[in-house]
C-alpha cells in the first residue's frame, strides 16, 4: 500500500488534484480519506456557536480517529469513515465504508501540521496557489455548496482562514516532498506524481503527457 498525503491552503484545488489522480490509475486501485470527515463532532454546542467554529486550526480535526483508520486500512481491514456536514457543524449518523486499496490518499488543508500523521505518509504533497485564486474558490464554493452569504464567507476568510492560513498551513510546505504550483490545471505536476506512483505500483496509468 501507497499513502499519498495531499494537502494545501483552502480553494487551492487539492480536490481537483485528487480526481485527477484517480481518474489516470486504474479503476479501484485508490481510496481517499478526506481530513473534512474527521472534524469533531460539535453538536453538544448550540448552533450559532457551532456556524462561529475555526475549522482551519489543528485542534479542530480528531487526528487520532484518521490516524487509527489510516492504520487499519494499512493492516487490510476496512474503516467507516465519518460524514461531515457543514451545515450543522455535526458528523451525521451514517458513515461511508471505505475498503483497503493499493494507493490510500489523505486529503486535508491540515494533514501536514500533524506529526503522527506525517510519519504514515509515504508522499507528502503540496498543492500551491496564489491568494487571490484561493479565495475567489472559496467564495463560490461556500455560497453554492454551504449555503453561506458573500459578508460571511469574507469575514471568516479575515478571522480564520488568512491567519491559520499563514499560522498553520502555509509552514507546513516545509514536508512536503513534491509541490504544485497553479492546482489542478498544473497537467505537467499532476502526470509526474502519477507516474511516480505508478513507478511504485508497477501499474499502467493515463497520462496528457505526449
Amino acid at each position: 500500500m501507497l499513502v499519498v498525503g495531499i494537502a494545501g491552503g483552502t480553494g487551492s484545488g487539492k480536490t481537483t488534484v485528487v480526481k485527477k489522480i484517480i481518474e489516470r490509475l486504474p479503476k479501484d486501485e485508490v481510496a481517499v480519506l478526506y481530513q473534512d470527515s474527521y472534524y469533531k463532532d460539535n453538536g453538544h454546542l448550540p448552533l450559532d456557536e457551532r456556524l462561529e467554529m475555526n475549522f482551519d486550526h489543528p485542534d479542530s480535526v480528531e487526528f487520532e480517529l484518521l490516524v487509527k483508520h489510516l492504520k487499519k486500512l494499512k493492516e487490510g481491514k476496512a474503516v467507516d469513515q465519518p460524514v461531515y456536514s457543514y451545515l450543522t457543524c455535526t458528523r451525521a449518523e451514517e458513515t461511508i465504508k471505505v475498503e483497503p486499496r493499493h494507493v490510500v490518499i489523505v486529503e486535508g488543508i491540515l494533514i501536514l501540521t500533524d506529526k503522527e500523521l506525517r510519519k504514515h505518509l509515504d508522499i507528502k504533497v503540496f498543492v500551491d496557489a496564489d491568494a487571490d485564486d484561493r479565495l475567489a474558490r472559496v467564495i463560490n464554493r461556500d455560497i453554492i455548496e454551504r449555503g453561506r452569504s458573500v459578508n460571511t464567507v469574507l469575514n471568516r476568510y479575515d478571522k480564520t482562514v488568512k491567519p491559520m492560513h499563514l499560522q498553520f498551513i502555509e509552514p507546513s510546505k516545509r514536508y512536503a516532498d513534491i509541490i504544485i504550483p497553479q492546482g489542478g490545471n498544473n497537467h505537467i505536476a499532476i502526470d509526474i506524481l502519477t507516474h511516480f506512483i505508478d513507478k511504485n505500483l508497477n501499474k499502467p496509468v493515463k497520462t496528457h503527457i505526449k
